[in-house]
């Protein structure tokens, strides 16, 4: 187990103990949402408001001045997304499972470890020539955020970075997201 801290350079470090801490405050679901799957259940970090605003606090840092929206996948995506964004001062995009949104949107169905899904955008939700920051709460397989970037640039925007807490390497979802910045503040 390394936490990417270890990766990054030391000016990108705001907080570090915050990869740690991370990874105490998450909690391993067996056979979730399937037999044979362990989910890492982000919700007890946001349950723990000092280690949820220095999560928002590590990303502001690194990003402020860098994009225009932020676009936050369902549905831990949106928690952990809005916040980042209030905090930049910027707008904040849903990507959503389909059939949530109510106006024209962009769908795209997509391979998951353990099914297929599909996500909607709203076509109008981002503008050409904008800067994405798309934020969500775990890489696994990476089928979600490569769709979520698809799904970006289909509007006419740029996915400026990805922003994770947590990144399962061996499940190597990062290869899918090539060409893309990727950061997790913790990878297992």
């Amino acid at each position: 187990m390394t936490t990417s801290d270890q990766d990054r350079p030391a000016r990108d470090l705001l907080d570090p103990d915050l990869g740690a801490d991370v990874l105490a405050g998450l909690r391993d679901i067996a056979d979730f949402p399937i037999n044979g799957v362990v989910f890492k259940d982000f919700t007890p970090l946001l349950l723990d408001a000092a280690l949820r605003d220095r999560i928002v606090e590590d990303t502001v840092a690194r990003r402020r001045g860098t994009v225009d929206v932020v676009a936050g996948i369902e549905a831990r995506g949106f928690i952990i997304g809005a916040m980042i964004a209030h905090a930049l001062g910027v707008g904040f995009v849903p990507v959503r499972k389909e059939g949530k949104l109510p106006s024209a949107v962009h769908r795209l169905s997509y391979a998951l470890e353990y099914g297929t899904a599909t996500l909607e955008i709203h076509q109008d939700a981002v503008s050409n020539g904008e800067r994405v920051l798309v934020v969500d709460d775990v890489l696994a397989t990476g089928g979600t955020l490569a769709a979520t970037c698809e799904l970006i640039e289909r509007c006419g925007a740029s996915v400026e970075a990805i922003e994770l807490v947590l990144e399962i390497a061996a499940l190597e979802g990062r290869s899918k997201l090539e060409g893309q910045e990727v950061f997790s503040i913790v990878t297992v």
